[in-house]
């Protein structure tokens, strides 16, 4: 399981595999992180279904990969994940469409950006990052369970530590709205739902993992203004003067190339050696270390908490008026 690092790249993480005949769904797939785990797995011969909010910038990815993939086979499709009609008129199709999903990538996202509200009237970083993924991924549920053996990839953050699920106002209807507790909530609930959703589907097949992709710099930061990432230095700050951990760097800032940040999503994806490691949390292509420094491998036990995942389904549930049991 050591064999990739930090530094391992998508192609790296590919190399050896042949994807030919799989479905792939991507959300987010217009730029950065998706766009780059769309081309690594193309050039492995997997048919992908690029899912994102514009379609203008969707279709511009989709040719820079072509470009580059000659050949690539690349669906492309309108989402957004901040109204939870789009995600059931895009499930409806693509179940419509397709009969099986190999893996579903739930890569888009939204951070730290000012306060406001998703078409249903959710909070927009818990209602973008969890709750339309959330539903969005028990709709394909039955394309996901036609798979021999199917896996969902879950966009978490190391930024899961700044803060649990608060249940009692998740929306920010009573308490001060911080942009960063927003998506520290959010990213909680992104690694929480990896873990309720391998519980639920582990036995039939179906794998869930949540992926730390480290700090890469893509229009996922368009909101990171100075004052915003002054906060975050400072948090870091905080953290470090608090002693920090041993399983990693307690200072400073470490980004990421686009290659190297999209590579653990990627091997979450595709590597065969994670087959026995269903809803585990994933950051620089190897298994987290509960208790660790969130900055590297470091999950923090909020967010691996079963009891706690399993309420945040049944909220979620309520959420979009709609019961599964998958």
């Amino acid at each position: 399981m050591g064999r990739f690092d930090e530094t391992t790249t998508t192609d790296e993480v590919l190399e050896g595999i042949d994807l030919r005949g799989k479905r792939i769904v991507i959300t987010g797939s217009s730029s950065g992180l998706g766009e780059e785990s769309a081309r690594a797995l193309s050039s492995r011969g997997a048919s992908i279904t690029m899912a994102a909010r514009n379609a203008e910038k969707n279709a511009a990815a989709a040719e820079r990969i072509r470009a580059r993939v000659p050949g690539a086979d690349l669906e492309l499709r309108e989402l957004d994940l901040a109204d939870l009609a789009s995600v059931r008129a895009f499930a409806k199709q693509l179940l419509a469409d397709h009969l099986r999903i190999d893996v579903l990538m739930n890569n888009a996202g939204v951070m730290v950006c000012p306060y406001g509200t998703t078409a249903d009237g959710f909070e927009m970083q818990l209602g973008t990052n969890h709750i339309g993924h959330f539903l969005l991924t028990n709709l394909l549920a039955p394309a996901l369970l036609a798979a021999d053996s199917a896996r969902v990839v879950v966009l978490s953050s190391g930024a899961h530590g700044i803060c649990g699920v608060d249940y009692d106002d998740p929306m920010f209807e009573r308490r001060d709205y911080h942009p960063w507790d927003a998506y520290g909530q959010s990213k909680t609930a992104n690694a929480l739902f990896a873990l309720e959703l391998d519980r639920r589907l582990a036995g039939r097949s179906v794998n869930a993992y949540a992926v730390h992709p480290g700090m890469i710099m893509t229009e996922l930061a368009r909101h990171m203004t100075a004052e915003v990432m002054a906060q975050m230095t400072e948090r870091v700050r905080e953290d470090s003067d608090a002693g920090g951990s041993d399983d990693g760097p307690t200072t400073g800032l470490t980004f990421k190339p686009l290659e190297a940040g999209a590579a653990t999503q990627v091997w979450a994806a595709t590597a065969p050696e994670l087959a026995e490691h269903g809803g585990q949390y994933l950051a620089d292509c190897q298994l987290g270390i509960e208790g660790g420094d969130v900055r590297g491998r470091g999950v923090l036990a909020h967010a691996r908490d079963p009891e706690s995942a399993r309420r945040l389904w049944t909220a979620s549930e309520g959420w979009v008026g709609e019961r599964f049991d998958p």
